[in-house]
């Protein structure tokens, strides 16, 4: 059954924005015109003013809409709405502009009506935004809009789903039921229950409003698969499967003909072509920029390590990029002189402690207290400190700003999928670092870091340097 929560939602965002830009360009008509008596550039009456930003209005909007500020995968992740609301509201001011050159009509009474309804315009609607997004996560807490789904398989992903969708305050979606024998380890709540078969659970939900079919793993008969997906459609329900191997459809996918057959091609990464040239240039501007501004904490930070124990200030170490390439980073030393450069099992033996090497390991290479680090080192590593000089990587090409993490041959070894990470270039950050990565395995650090590689795109980049200035600035830096 059709759910329109979302329909209403997506209507409400359109009736918030368009009225959040209509304020916002009356206040700027207000503190230019009303409230500044300096001379005026063309003197536009308020109606005239109002009647003009009115109509061209709706063009704004599809503007939002073509920037998926509509579409659920943006308005739910806070940083990508924030960064298309900031080029949308641009796009927008550019456009009224444009218009008034093209119609040669005097649109902006001042220059300055023009900046404070640009700045005020991302503020008013992204409040907005910001105000509606908690009331629709009120609604849930009372049980309004809520999204029922039905889970058909029991696997490791039912499991994964089931504590995914558990808060449905925060979430909006409620699992009424699994189908399937549950494995070991998976927990339903009071409200969800355990069926045998489809027919069944259709049989005992045929009251309730049901929204969504998740079939976590396909029979081996087509006729019980046909069964569910036949269901789905004529009681206009939404359905999705979990394919068997998920590894393969997170990659990038392109549908074509091949020859009269629809295929679908699974390419290693979406990192081609004119990406590379983008992702190049960018890595160019941002690295240097980035580079001139981190040289004056550079030298002082340089100058505390040599005055604290007068050992290197610099070290390089192999680490794996591109296509297996070989590259040798720049890091600041964060270990003691004596351990400095020595991999962690000859360090650990070396300072008379083998046996942290397990605990290290099996911690996904992290110590909590690192012995071999230096008084200097612990603060550098917890804020990250210690990559800068990896700008100097970035400028020069051995790495990117943004990617996989560049790890030593060793640690690579341990990821079956090795060859698909390296087929970009390992970056100073990434996913892994800016998803508190002192909660994830190593496994789990490599699955972010293929994601990344076979999901790439440009604004992708800008939102993970974004979080992980946040996350330097107000967690526990960003080891991966």
């Amino acid at each position: 059954m059709k759910n329109n929560a979302s329909l209403i939602f997506n209507v409400c965002l359109i009736i918030g924005d368009a009225l959040a830009i209509t304020v916002a360009f009356s206040v700027a008509y207000i503190l230019r015109v009303t409230l500044n008596h300096q001379p005026l550039s063309a003197h536009v009456h308020a109606h005239t003013y109002l009647a003009i930003l009115v109509s061209l209005l709706p063009f704004w909007i599809l503007i939002f809409g073509l920037l998926g500020l509509y579409n659920i995968r943006v308005y739910d992740k806070r940083f990508s709405e924030l960064g298309r609301l900031l080029v949308g509201s641009f796009i927008g001011i550019l456009f009224i502009i444009s218009f008034s050159y093209m119609t040669n009509t005097a649109i902006f009474p001042a220059r300055l009506v023009t900046v404070y309804g640009f700045g005020l315009a991302f503020f008013f609607a992204l409040a907005f935004r910001t105000i509606a997004r908690g009331s629709r996560r009120a609604l849930f807490s009372y049980g309004i809009s809520i999204n029922n789904v039905l889970i058909v398989g029991s696997n490791k992903t039912t499991g994964r789903l089931i504590n995914a969708l558990s808060l449905t305050e925060i979430t909006g979606y409620r699992v009424l039921g699994v189908v399937g024998e549950l494995k070991q380890g998976i927990q339903l709540d009071r409200q969800c229950r355990q069926y045998e078969t489809f027919a069944e659970a259709m049989h005992d939900l045929k009251n309730k409003q049901l929204h969504t079919i998740i079939q976590t793993e396909l029979y081996a008969t087509g006729e019980r698969n046909d069964e569910i997906l036949t269901y789905a459609q004529e009681h206009h329900i939404a359905y999705r499967f979990v394919p068997g191997n998920s590894e393969l459809f997170v990659g990038n996918l392109e549908v074509d003909l091949f020859h009269a057959v629809p295929i679908i091609a699974v390419h290693q990464t979406a990192l081609t072509g004119w990406g590379r040239v983008v992702k190049r240039l960018t890595d160019l501007f941002l690295g240097t920029l980035f580079l001139i501004i981190a040289l004056p904490f550079m030298l002082v930070i340089a100058i505390i390590i040599k005055l604290s124990d007068g050992g290197p200030i610099v070290f390089r170490q192999k680490r794996l990029s591109r296509f297996n390439t070989q590259v040798r980073v720049f890091k600041f030393r964060s270990h003691k002189p004596a351990y400095s450069g020595l991999e962690p099992e000859e360090a650990f033996h070396k300072m008379g402690r083998p046996e942290l090497i397990q605990e290290y390991r099996s911690n996904g290479d992290l110590l909590p207290d690192d012995p071999r680090l230096s008084l200097i080192g612990g603060f550098l590593r917890r804020y990250s400190l210690d990559e800068l000089p990896q700008l100097f990587n970035v400028v020069r090409g051995d790495i990117s700003l943004v990617g996989p993490r560049a790890l030593v041959p060793y640690e690579l070894e341990q990821s079956k999928q090795k060859n698909l990470i390296l087929s970009v270039k390992s970056g100073l950050t990434g996913l892994a670092q800016i998803s508190g990565v002192s909660d994830l395995s190593f496994s789990e650090r490599r699955k972010l870091d293929l994601y990344y590689v076979q999901n790439w795109t440009f604004w992708g980049d800008l939102i993970i340097l974004a979080k992980t200035f946040w996350v330097v600035l107000f967690h526990q830096g960003t080891r991966g």
